[in-house]
C-alpha cells in the first residue's frame, strides 16, 4: 500500500495546478511544523527525505529559510539539492542564494549543519541528475515543462 500511495503523490506532484498551489501551501506549513516541533519534523518528509536550507539572501543580505527535499548521499555528509521550482519557469529564489553566497546551514534531523553548496555541471550534473530521477521520478516531469535546465546543487557539510 506505501508503494501506490507514493505514486499517487508523485502523480499528483506532478500535475500543473500542483505546480500553482504547492510553491505556497507547502513551504508555509513546512515552516510552521518545523517551528512547533523545534526542527525534529517537516511536513513535506512523509514522501522525501528534505531538510530546512538556511541561506544568505543574494540582494538582502538576509538570512533566508527554506523547507526543501532533498537526495542525501550515502557518504552521510552530503545532500542533493534539485532547483525544479515545482516545475515552474522561473529558477527558485533559493538557487540565486546559493550561487551568490554558497556557505549555508541546513537543519537535517534535527541538527544544525553547516553546508557549501556547489552547482553541478557537465557529467556531473547529468549523473546526478540520473539518480535524481530514479529518486523521484516526477523531476523528469518538471524538466520537461519549462526550458530552462533544472539547477542541481550538492550540500556538503563543512568540516570542523
Amino acid at each position: 500500500m506505501a508503494g501506490l500511495g507514493v505514486r499517487l503523490v508523485q502523480r499528483m506532484s506532478s500535475t500543473r495546478a500542483f505546480a500553482k498551489v504547492a510553491p505556497h501551501v507547502v513551504p508555509a506549513l513546512d515552516r510552521t511544523v518545523h517551528r512547533l516541533t523545534r526542527g525534529r519534523f517537516l511536513l513535506s518528509t512523509q514522501m522525501l527525505p528534505g531538510v530546512l536550507l538556511t541561506s544568505t539572501g543574494a540582494r538582502s543580505g538576509l538570512p533566508r529559510r527554506t523547507p526543501l527535499a532533498c537526495m542525501p548521499e550515502e557518504d552521510g555528509k552530503s545532500w542533493i539539492l534539485v532547483g525544479s521550482n515545482f516545475g515552474r519557469t522561473g529558477h527558485p529564489a533559493w538557487t540565486r542564494n546559493l550561487l551568490t553566497h554558497p556557505d549555508a546551514s541546513i537543519s537535517w534531523k534535527g541538527r544544525d549543519i553547516p553546508v557549501t553548496a556547489r552547482l553541478l555541471e557537465g557529467q556531473e550534473r547529468s549523473a546526478a541528475w540520473t539518480a535524481l530521477l530514479s529518486f523521484w521520478p516526477p523531476y523528469a516531469t518538471y524538466q520537461a515543462r519549462v526550458d530552462r535546465e533544472i539547477r542541481v546543487f550538492r550540500l556538503t557539510r563543512e568540516d570542523g
